[in-house]
Formats: C-alpha cells, structure tokens, sequence
C-alpha cells in the first residue's frame, strides 16, 4: 500500500463523515414534515403529487397498510417498466432501432425472461443487469423506465427505513407513518436536488448528455467501430446517490463516457455513501438521542475501514503466480506494480480497492474494475460484504433498517448473558420481534445458498441443447473454485439487491434471468415485511426508563457488540460456501495451481 492510496482512502472516509450530520439533520427536517430551504422551491410540487395522486398527506397507516401500499406500489412498477422494455420498438427516442428488428448487429434482444429480471430488479433497487444498456435499450426507456425507477426505489428503501425509526421513536401508538408521503418527500426533497447538482457536477467532468444517433467512427485498421452515446449524466447521479447501480453503458463506471476523470471516480464514490450515512444521524436526531446514531454509523465504519484495507492489501500485493522470475511462490511474494487486471490506469488499485468496497457495502453495484478479476481474498472481502447483510452503510434506507436489526438481535443475545430482558432505545426487544428478526435472516441464507447450490449441479435446456451437467461448466468463464464463487456472487448480488457480479457468468439465460429475478424478489420483500411486522410491534409499546441494569446502545461496548453480531452471524451462515470458493481459491493459488478457462458456447 503507497502513502497516497492511504491518503485517499482517509480523505474520503473524512468527507462523508462531514456530510454526515448536515444531510441527516436535514432528512430529518424532512421526514418530520418540517420546513425545510427547499420548501418554497418544491412545496408547490408535492402538493401537486398528492392531489393527483388522491394522497391525504396527514393520513397515517398501521404496519400492515403500509407493507400492502409498498408492494402494490412496486407491482405497478414492475408492470410499467417490463411493458416499456417489450414496446420500446413502438416507442419514440430510439435513433438506434432497438426492438425494432433494425438494430445494428450485436445488439441484445429483449426477452420475456430477460426483460422480467430487469424490471425486477430496477423497481427493488437492485439494478443487476444480463444486458449492455448501450446495445439493448433505448434512449426512452432508460431515462423514462430505468431512471425513474432509480429514483422511487430508493425513496421506497428509505421509507422503510422511517417506518422502522417511527415504531422505535413513538410510544402506545399504531400507526407507522404514510408510505405514499414518505415516498414522495424522498423524491422530491431528497433525491431530486441531490441528483440535479449531482449531474452538473459529472457533467462538468465530462460525463456526456445528448441524445445523439450513435456515431460510426473508422479505425487506424480501417475497420468501423460504434460509439454509443446518450443521456448519461443525468442517469449517472440517481444511480449512484440512490445506491442503485445499473449502468447506461455495460462498463459501468469503468466506462470514461460515466466516470471520466479521477475527480469524477471520487465524487461517485462520495455519493454512494452520502445518503446512507446521512440517515444513521435522521435515525438518532428522530428518536431523540443523536448518540445512538454515531454509535450505528461507528460500527459501519469499523467494517468497511477494514474491509477496504484487506481489499487494497490483497490487490497491492497481487497474484504470487505473477511474480517475477526468480521470487518464490509464496504467500508473502508480491507481483510488480500489484495486481492490475480488470482496472483501470485511470483509476489505479488504491482508487478500485476502494470503489469496489464502497459499493459492496452500500448494495450499489456501480463498478470502476471488475471484480471478477481481483484476487482471491479481494473477491473474498466484496462477496462477504454483501453476504453480511448490506449493512455497512447498505443501500439507502436498506442499510438502516437492517443494520438495525442486527442491534436488536445484538442486544438479545447481551440480554442472555445477563439474564435480563434485552431493550434498545428505550423499547423491550422480546420474543415476538427476535422471530421476525431470525426469520428475516433464515430467508435470506436459504435464498442465496438454496439458489446457488441448484445452479452449480443441475442441468438446464439452453439454446436448444442440454448442457453438461453442472450450469457451473456451461455458464461460467472459469473451472474450479473461481467458477463456483462467480454463481455464488451472482445469488449473494441479486439477494441483497447489490446488483454487481462476477462478470464471467453468462447470466443472460432463462435459467438465470429468472432464478436471480425470484432471488431479487426474495431478498427484498421477505425481508422488508418481517422487519415492518417488528416495526408494528415496536409502536404499541411506551418506552422504559433507563436503569443500572440498562445495556447502553450508544458507547464503545455496543459497538463491539453490533459489529460482532454483524460478522458471526455472516461467517456462520457462509463459511462453508467461501470455503469452497474464495477461500480455497487463495490457498491453491499460493501453491501455484492454475486451473483453465472455460470454452463458452456464447
């Protein structure tokens, strides 16, 4: 690791720790319905959406209400955006002719299965995408299906969050809030300012927007190669702010047309983590007690400063298989200049090591480098990020309420040891929530592990042909332990609504389309409903007073508390799947055992 990486990583944990208290104080304003200095520009807005929308905005709704309005409002997203992606041949603002049966060669056609995960993923924030958007959708369609979804996603994900603060923060009451208000507040307060200066801000550093026929270029081979252009900048902001993810381009943010320059990579990184930091202070100021914010906001911390520091360690040091002639093959052998595959020059391995922990962390799934390419205990760090739950930070509200979750398991098990009955904030964490909480957990292990088993043994029909048996041989670029850990990625990814992968599995197949669009599913709402079911049960109860026999949420103890609960519970669900993968991965590759590539079909 080089002085400036280290400077870099410390100046951006720095940065978001300033907009920390600034941003949250003002989502609480907010939330709260106080006035805030965007209420003469935008009041006028919101009132507008509730009138046309038949919302009472002082009406308030029980758990139930509002788990029912969250996903009734998803459904209609899902309908909306999967009927844009089958039409978008009809549609106009497609000057490349896709859908139409007059696309250029090479481009991605869009099929029921296909165009199923891809709603589904975009309306759960998840963003995961088995297509290259400059070769399959249309300018329309990006901006109006795709971006939109970027934008009520992450309010929806945020909406949660409130409900679940709501039930610790009110006493003896039944209602949770309005989703349908907290829905639009998001949008309108929250995301729409943010992302207006945060696209004139890329735009600056050269992030392109236009609309634009793609331009043919000639090469100095005198050949013909495309240029995809388009409306990027203003997709790129709400992508990263709202922890989403899915790319205009198939590069991602690896592509210079979405993040050109290196102050472009440092502000997207900054945007990922903005939010969702800001809502760990939203918490503390809502239930009256800011220290109970920094102590949740101080265990994220923890775990990403360390898992940045493992990340950037593994990649500096490299590949032993790579080292020189004449260094021995060894566990402590470095191989010149770190490893460098799958990254760019731009960005260098400090930059990459910590982007690609940042959206681990944050269930973004943006990517400047592919992970595919890091080093085993690289990929190792960025699959155990998302596996932990999306916690550390997490996606924008999905990083609160779960990270919650873990404080109340955390403070059961202290309540144990004890022999008292557990509280957090002032409310008893008793049986009826320690069940919804585990169930919600239970879910998401069987989702991934359930999933990834399946796809690494079966045989499934593609393309009029059977495959091998094992989907593992036939749609991974990689035999062995690597080939194994791309199919867990993709189902640890879809799971926890992240959205990146492993980029050597073709996942552009029924079979996967289909099986990651449930996981999707799974990993969003069985997760979301227990945790609103513990949120009505929270809000019935008056709040206790302190005592002696108190466990204190807000000091270094409780700290050391979550992130325990946060890492054991992660290592003893996964170990045995990381065992056969990354991690077995990293001891052959010592060893020098290489295993070849995969022939794919496609």
């Amino acid at each position: 690791m080089t002085p400036l990486g280290l400077l870099n990583i410390a100046v951006f944990f720095l940065v978001i720790l300033a907009l920390t208290k600034p941003l949250g104080a003002f989502m609480a304003e907010v939330f709260q319905g106080e006035r805030t200095f965007l209420h003469p520009l935008l009041r006028p807005l919101e009132r507008l959406i509730y009138r046309a929308c038949g919302v009472r905005e002082n009406s308030e709704q029980r758990w139930t209400q509002y788990a029912a309005s969250l996903v009734a409002f998803s459904l209609v997203c899902f309908l909306f955006v999967y009927a844009f992606e089958r039409l978008q041949g009809l549609l106009p603002l497609n000057p490349m002719g896709f859908g139409t049966g007059h696309a250029p060669g090479g481009a991605t056609r869009m099929t029921p299965d296909l165009a199923f995960n891809t709603a589904v993923s975009f309306v759960t924030n998840t963003n995961w995408q088995a297509y290259a958007g400059e070769a399959t959708l249309s300018y329309l369609v990006q901006m109006a299906a795709l971006a939109v979804e970027n934008f009520v996603s992450a309010a929806a994900g945020v909406a949660v969050a409130l409900a679940l603060v709501r039930g610790l923060a009110r006493q003896q009451s039944k209602t949770l809030g309005n989703f349908w208000v907290d829905l639009t507040r998001g949008v309108v307060y929250v995301f729409l300012p943010l992302a207006f200066v945060g696209a004139l801000v890329l735009g600056s550093q050269g992030v392109i927007q236009n609309f634009r026929q793609y331009t043919r270029a000639a090469t100095l081979q005198g050949s013909t190669d495309v240029i995809p252009q388009g409306p990027v900048a203003s997709q790129e902001a709400i992508k990263m702010l709202g922890t989403n993810g899915g790319g205009f381009f198939n590069a991602n943010s690896a592509h210079p047309f979405e993040n050109p320059t290196p102050l472009s990579n440092f502000i997207e990184t900054l945007m990922i983590f903005a939010v969702p930091a800001g809502l760990t202070y939203t918490f503390g100021k809502m239930i009256g007690d800011t220290r109970q914010g920094w102590a949740l906001l101080a265990a994220m911390s923890v775990l990403f400063l360390f898992a940045v520091f493992v990340v950037y360690g593994a990649e500096q040091r490299g590949n032993p298989i790579l080292t020189r002639l004449g260094i021995e093959r060894s566990a402590t052998a470095r191989q010149p200049g770190g490893n460098m595959e799958g990254k760019e020059l731009r960005f260098g391995i400090a930059d990459s090591a910590l982007f690609a922990t940042v959206t681990t962390d944050a269930s973004c799934g943006a990517v400047s480098s592919m992970h595919d390419s890091y080093t085993p205990l690289g990929g190792l760090v960025l699959l155990f990020n998302i596996e932990l739950g999306e916690v550390v930070f997490g996606g924008v509200g999905s990083g609160l309420y779960g990270m919650l979750l873990f404080a109340m398991i955390g403070v059961f098990i202290a309540g144990l040891m004890v022999g008292r009955t557990p509280e957090y904030v002032g409310k008893k964490i008793e049986q009826k929530e320690v069940k919804m909480a585990m169930l919600a957990l239970i879910i998401m292990a069987a989702n991934i592990l359930m999933f990834t088993g399946v796809s690494s043994v079966a045989r499934f029909s593609k393309r009029g042909y059977w495959n091998p048996p094992g989907a593992a041989a036939e749609n991974t670029a990689n035999a062995g332990p690597h080939g194994f850990t791309e199919i867990l990625y993709a189902y640890s990814s879809a799971n926890g609504n992240n959205g990146s992968a492993f980029a050597g599995i073709d996942a552009n197949t029924p079979w996967y389309n289909v099986s990651t669009g449930f996981a999707i599913l799974i990993g969003r709402f069985l997760f979301i409903i227990p945790l609103l079911a513990v949120a009505g049960t929270l809000v019935a109860k008056r709040r206790i007073p302190s005592t002696s026999g108190t466990l204190p949420t807000h000091g270094a103890l409780f700290v050391g508390v979550l992130i325990g609960t946060v890492v054991i519970v992660g290592a003893l669900t996964f170990f045995p799947a990381l065992s056969l993968g990354p991690i077995v991965e990293h001891f052959l590759m010592v060893q020098g055992k290489l295993f070849p590539a995969v022939a794919l079909p496609w």
